[in-house]
Order: C-alpha cells, then sequence, then structure tokens
C-alpha cells in the first residue's frame, strides 16, 4: 500500500519517502520531515509512503517502490529524494545508483540544520564532530575517486594507501581534535557554573520539543531578544539570562536549550552533551509543549527519552502547555492550571501563551513557589502549593 501526494514547488525541489514499519510516532503525512526540509532550504514537490514489515537490506524499500520513486521524482522534477528514515550506507549508495539521484535520510537533514543553525563556538565544534561522525560511516557512498591508490613516499607507482583509507584517516583525525576542543570548552562551562553555585543561584532550564515555543516563552519572561520563529531549531545555542522573581524576593537563573525532535541522531546526542548539560544541571525544568498540536504526548514522550539519554529524568518538573492562544472553542481548557501524568507520576501543568502573555503571571508565581520550597528545605511537593487559577 503506497500513496502519492503533490505538495507545493519550490527552486529546490525534493521528494519526500515515508516507510511505515507499523511504529504508533509514523508520520503518515511526511509533516515533520517537510518541516526539516523547508527549514533547510529545501521545498518539498511531491511525497510517497508505503508499508513494510521490515526494511529491504538493499534498497530499504525493495526494487519496485524504488522504480516507483524514480518516476515520481523524475515527474515532479525532484533533484533529491529524502527518506524519514535513517539509511544505511549501503542502503544510500544502492538507492542512489537506483534513483539516479542523490539520496539523503532523516539523520543528514537534521545535522544540516544544524550546522547552518549553530552560532557560537560550542555549538559549531559541536555540529562538526556529529558530521564528522555522520559522513566518517558513508566514504563509501558514490565518490569512486575514493577507490583511488596513491603510491608510497616519493614515487609515482607502487603500493599504498587507497584514498578512501586517507580520507578515513583524516577524518578520524579530526574528530579527534574537534573532541579534544570540546573538552576544552565543556571545562570552561564547568567553571561557570561553578561561579553560579558560589553565588546560589537556582538553575532553571527551558525543554522541550522543537518549535514548542521555548524562545518565545524565554523572551517573554526575561524581555531577551533571543531568535524566535515558528521554525525547526530556531535556536541551537544554550542562552542564559537572569529571572526576577518578585514573590521570592529573588533572581534566578533562566536556560534556553535546543529543542527535542523524533529520532535525534545518537550522534548530536552526544556531540551536544555541552549544551544540554545545562539542562543536566538544572534544579527545575520548564517542559515546554505545544498544546495546539496534536501530537503533543508522542512528542513529550520523545523528550523524556532523551532526557533520559542525558541523565536529566529524575529532575523536578512543571510543565508549560504554550500557544493557549491557538486553542478556541472546545480546545480550551477549562483551566489554566492542573495536573497531568507523565510516566506514572502528577507533574503540575499551567496553559500559557508565550506570544499574549496569558498565563505567565501564574507561571513567574508557580517558579518563586518551587524556588521557596527548595530554600525551605523541602521537597518540590512538599506544602508550597501553585497559585490558584486564573478566571
Amino acid at each position: 500500500m503506497s500513496s502519492a501526494t503533490p505538495l507545493q514547488a519550490g527552486t529546490a525541489p525534493v521528494l519526500l519517502v515515508g516507510v511505515d514499519f507499523g511504529l504508533p510516532h509514523f508520520d503518515g503525512e511526511l509533516e515533520e520531515l517537510g518541516l526539516l526540509a523547508q527549514t533547510a532550504g529545501m521545498q518539498p514537490v511531491a511525497r510517497i509512503t508505503c508499508k513494510r514489515k521490515a526494511p529491504d537490506a538493499a534498497l530499504f524499500v525493495g526494487s519496485g517502490k524504488a522504480d516507483e520513486i524514480r518516476t515520481l521524482a523524475q515527474m515532479h522534477g525532484a533533484v533529491e529524494v529524502l527518506f524519514d528514515q535513517s539509511l544505511s550506507p549501503a542502503q544510500q549508495r544502492n538507492l542512489e545508483r537506483h534513483i539516479e539521484l542523490p539520496v539523503n535520510d532523516r539523520t543528514l537533514l537534521i545535522l544540516e540544520i544544524f550546522a547552518q543553525r549553530a552560532r557560537s563556538h560550542e555549538g559549531k565544534l559541536q555540529v562538526e564532530l556529529a558530521k564528522l561522525q555522520y559522513v566518517s560511516t558513508r566514504l563509501v557512498r558514490r565518490w569512486s575517486h575514493l577507490e583511488r591508490q596513491t603510491g608510497g613516499i616519493g614515487a609515482r607507482g607502487g603500493p599504498g594507501e587507497k584514498q578512501i583509507e586517507l580520507d578515513r584517516r583524516m577524518i578520524g583525525d579530526a574528530i579527534k581534535r574537534t573532541r579534544e576542543r570540546l573538552v576544552k570548552v565543556k571545562r570552561q562551562r564547568s567553571t561557570q557554573r561553578r561561579q553560579r553555585e558560589r553565588r546560589d543561584t537556582f538553575n532553571i532550564s527551558l525543554v522541550g520539543y522543537t518549535n514548542a515555543g521555548k524562545s518565545t516563552l524565554f523572551n517573554a519572561l526575561v524581555k531577551a531578544r533571543a531568535y524566535a520563529a515558528d521554525q525547526l531549531f530556531a535556536t541551537l545555542d544554550t542562552t542564559t539570562r537572569q529571572l526576577y522573581l518578585a514573590d521570592a524576593g529573588r533572581s534566578v537563573s533562566l536556560s534556553d536549550t535546543v529543542g527535542f525532535i523524533r529520532d535525534l541522531p545518537h550522534g548530536l546526542v552526544d556531540a551536544f552533551q555541552a549544551t544540554l548539560q545545562e539542562a543536566i544541571d538544572a534544579d527545575l525544568l520548564l517542559h515546554v509543549v505545544d498544546a495546539s498540536n496534536a501530537d503533543f504526548p508522542e512528542q513529550m514522550a520523545q523528550v523524556e527519552r532523551v532526557l533520559q539519554e542525558i541523565g536529566a529524568a529524575d529532575i523536578p518538573q512543571i510543565l508549560v502547555f504554550n500557544k493557549l492562544d491557538a486553542l478556541a472553542g472546545e480546545r480550551r481548557p477549562p483551566e489554566l492550571q492542573d495536573q497531568y501524568e507523565v510516566a506514572g507520576h502528577l507533574l503540575p501543568r499551567l496553559f500559557v501563551s508565550a506570544r499574549s502573555g496569558e498565563g505567565l503571571d501564574h507561571l513567574r508565581h508557580a517558579l518563586a513557589a518551587r524556588v521557596l520550597a527548595t530554600q525551605l528545605d523541602m521537597t518540590p511537593g512538599d506544602a508550597v502549593e501553585l497559585p490558584d487559577a486564573m478566571p
């Protein structure tokens, strides 16, 4: 079973491909892949989906479906094919030979977006490391020059290293150098964190699925000018500002971190460990959720998985269901605060609109209550309650 649906044409046309293996998070409309492509500067012109019990070892989708993809790409003038799932190096190479077009997967697409968006020295290093790790497994792609044999020292002929072996060694050296530079950056961040700890700073980190509105909420709370846009991965570099809470009579440290996404490449999780360290070391996480997205439960589950991977799953959380202004009629909650179950635990939840400001006062009161509870050496759920809901 398959479906092919034309989408809006553009100057860099790409064909989107999704394969349904029966997993609950399959995006049948390929909406997120399309948004990723647009964020990377491409324009989807068509999409095609199919069902399989397991990936084909050689072509991922099988030869018949690969023929259909090639025909559809030619029909719509696509210059590249993007798969919503990760491809092995061999599958990618075989597909490119079969379809006669460049073929890339979701992993490389995310890496390309990160490479375009990284601004800080640390962010660029992290992306560089992740891309090097990805490319190191794909030197067999379609570059025939990599099979050339080079001669020994000072000689044109004779036995020597193949070009692919030289490239592998060079990439290995580059990975080593980049890791060493990242270690220095981590030391600097560690020093900054110790300075904050000496000042008895209460650290709050914004986490959540990409495009949930974290940066907009961050700007609304601290009146900052962090980059915020209605697109995936608008923010890559951690930004930290002081937030004064009048009810607590003190300031706290608020950090805006990179957004999470389904199937986030493991290389990026590892490479962005320094950035995500802000979340690991936080006293409180504000888990920002796009309340207007029908798939928010699955997005929350993805965030929880990444938090588990980086060792931040046990940090206290407050759920902030953002984009209240996008909820109308019966979709609007009867109360702006309640509790919501996550992984068997009831967590406090507040509905806000970072864009309009609705509910932000209650969020500030909730943060102040949590800070005061910590000062009194109380556990996060003890005695200090969230303020009453706004009428």
